[in-house]
């Protein structure tokens, strides 16, 4: 399931990866950063082969619903709504 969380970007464009979200990331890995128009994935470099195609259509499928959003078709809902909605995905 995704999580999803909000951080912010530090005036030297530091961003902080929220805990419950670093996994299996830690100190020292090195992060490839694939960035698609308004997009940022970031993935350990060493996994980076192994599921790049996976990646990259979870980018396109990303990128799809925005351009819906952009385009007004989205749906407005509740944040507990969206989560409840997130995990009934499974």
């Amino acid at each position: 399931m995704a999580q999803i969380d909000i951080t912010r970007m530090s005036s030297k464009g530091q961003v902080v990866i929220p805990l419950e979200m670093r996994g299996e990331f830690k100190e020292g890995d090195k992060l490839i950063v694939i960035k698609n128009d308004e997009q940022i994935i970031l993935k350990r470099a060493d996994k980076f082969d192994k599921n790049l195609e996976e990646d990259l259509e979870f980018a396109r499928r990303t990128e799809r619903a925005w351009q819906q959003i952009k385009a007004g078709k989205g749906k407005r809902m509740s944040s507990e709504d969206f989560l409840k909605e997130l995990r009934s995905l499974k």
